[in-house]
Order: C-alpha cells, then structure tokens, then sequence
C-alpha cells in the first residue's frame, strides 16, 4: 500500500494491514457493500446459430433487464434467441429484444416461469474486466469467491469496489478495536464507471447513471465522526461518490432513499465530505484515473501532474495496477 500525505506531500511504502497505522480513534471508514452478480449471460442465436453475450445492467421489473449485448448492432428490436447455460446448452429460456437505446444497449426480456435471479448462479458468470481472461472453470469458480468484498451485501454490481477487496474481517476488527467507526453505503457499480474517456475536453465525456444509497445511520454516524474531529475515509472511488453525490444533492433530502449519479470528479473538484480515500491503481483515460487526481489536490488543477508523478513511483517500486492490484491511500 502507497500512502501519500497530501499537506507535506511526503509518501511511503506499506504492507496492506499497516492500515490500522494510518486511521485515528473518532474517524469512519465509509464502505461499499454493494455485491457483483454473476450479471454475464450467453445465449444463441436461431437458425444462424450466431453466438450472443449479454452484460446484465439494471432490472426493470422481474424478467425484464437493461443489457450492453454482443453482437450489439445484429440485433434488432423484435428480434428473439435462446439463452445457454454454462456448457453451451440451451435451457429452454428465449430472450426477446424489447428496445434498444441511444447507447446501444438492449432491453430484454426472458420468457421464463421463474424470476431470472434464481437461474442466475447457475448460468452466469461474473463479469471480470476485460484484461482478465479466464479460460479454464476453475479460476472462474475461485473468482466468485475472490472478486467480491467480504461485505458484499446487496447484490447489483457487474464490477467489483476493488479497494474493499483488501479488506479482512481480522483488519477490519482491529479498527473496530481502535476506535474507528466503519460504517457502509452503497453503490451499484455499472459498466459505465469503466468507460474510457475519449472526449478531447474531458467535460464532455458523459458519465452513465448509477443507483446509490445512503443510509441516514451512516449520515448520523458521519456528522458525529465530524463534530468530535474525525475523518471520513472512503474505501474506494464509489464510496467517496456516493458521500459526494449525496452532499451535491443535500444529505437530508436524499439520506435512506434510492438516487442516481451520473458525478463526474475532475480537477479541479471540491470535496464536501471526504478527508481521504483508499483506491486502487486505475486504467489510463479513466474517469476514476480523474477521480484519483482531483483528489490529490481539491479545488487545484494540479492534480493530474501529481497522480502521474505517483502512478510513475509505484510503477518504479513495482506495484500491481488493476482490479486484483494494490492500493494506496491518500491522506
């Protein structure tokens, strides 16, 4: 774990569960218990026989679900195939394609007797990151275990919050002992956090909506940590999204209910909640990349510059980048 202090501007080398080192008695560390579902499905087409792959989004009622779909232009609104289990086998469920939308996503539905959740350990996957290639099923058995936080809750995601990935109950019992708070939030991490931007002016790059909750004890557990000198840290980009989110649209109003985000952190952003962040080492041209530098220098636009000079040093010093990677921790 790389920890970097951002008033001295001094850095230094860690293992993970020196964590316990770095936060103080009366702070809250803020946690995404949203949970990944297998939300990868595989399907076939008839009579072409043509392959289809599906990225299970958001349920808009039971059977019926917003999905990224592959081939995403060859199918057509009214169009219909079968859905395949694991061993390429047809399970007698017929997907229709309802609509499509601007972003190329397919609505669809599943003509199925029972709710596709029930079906859904069975026949899906959970959706890695595209660097990731699985080819063998024991690996993809191990990474239903591996690819989620140990308090993963509400299932939703098709990404896991990689910070939280780090945790252990024994570190988090240690805080607990220390007198850190640790209270949760969730997000629901879409496809669309993952988006490379590719907009010239980044403020042009469109983020997509994602569902969030922030529950009014964490709101209350929040402004006690703040009215006795503590810090909110959140584990992870979604964590410190949703606290961000939630203070740009005002605590009270939105506190133990559902929201949608489409927050866009960049240089040179404010922060109205968050004193510091856990993170992951992020993928080039990244909105979480932004994130990341917006950060290191609120309301500066600095940031970026100093992101780079730290990405450079943990290149140097070998750190892993990526969803299975290391950490850092900005104080």
């Amino acid at each position: 774990m790389l920890v970097h202090h951002r008033t001295i501007g001094a850095t230094s080398h860690h293992y993970f569960h020196e964590i316990v080192n770095f936060l103080q008695k009366d702070d809250l560390l803020v946690l995404n218990d949203s949970k990944v579902f297998p939300a990868r499905l595989r399907g076939i087409r008839s009579p072409s026989g043509g392959k289809v792959e599906m990225l299970l989004l958001e349920e808009v009622k039971t059977n019926e679900w917003w999905a990224m779909v592959k081939p995403g232009k060859r199918l057509r609104e009214g169009e219909h195939f079968d859905l395949l289990d694991r061993n390429g086998e047809k399970v007698g469920c017929p997907v229709w394609v309802m609509a499509k939308n601007a972003d190329g996503h397919a609505f669809l539905s599943f003509q199925t007797p029972t709710n596709l959740w029930n079906l859904l350990p069975d026949l899906g996957e959970i959706p890695l990151p595209p660097y990731i290639n699985r080819t063998d099923q024991s690996s993809r058995i191990e990474d239903m275990l591996r690819y989620q936080t140990t308090y993963a809750t509400h299932p939703g995601s098709v990404a896991a919050p990689t910070a939280g990935l780090h945790f252990t109950p024994e570190i988090l019992e240690h805080l607990t002992q220390k007198g850190v708070g640790i209270s949760h939030v969730t997000l629901h991490v879409g496809a669309g956090t993952f988006q490379p931007i590719k907009t010239e002016d980044t403020s042009d790059h469109i983020m997509h909506e994602e569902r969030y909750h922030l529950p009014r004890l964490t709101l209350e557990k929040i402004r006690a940590a703040k009215a006795v000198g503590g810090r909110i840290i959140a584990a992870g980009t979604t964590s410190l999204r949703v606290l961000e989110s939630a203070a740009a649209a005002g605590l009270d109003q939105v506190a133990g209910t559902w929201q949608r985000t489409r927050l866009f952190v960049q240089p040179p952003h404010s922060f109205a909640v968050t004193d510091a962040l856990l993170t992951n080492f992020h993928l080039p041209r990244s909105t979480l990349l932004m994130l990341v530098s917006a950060f290191l220098s609120p309301g500066q636009p600095s940031g970026r510059e100093q992101c780079l000079q730290l990405y450079q040093l943990a290149i140097r010093e070998q750190y892993r980048f990526f969803s299975y990677g290391d950490a850092m921790l900005i104080l």
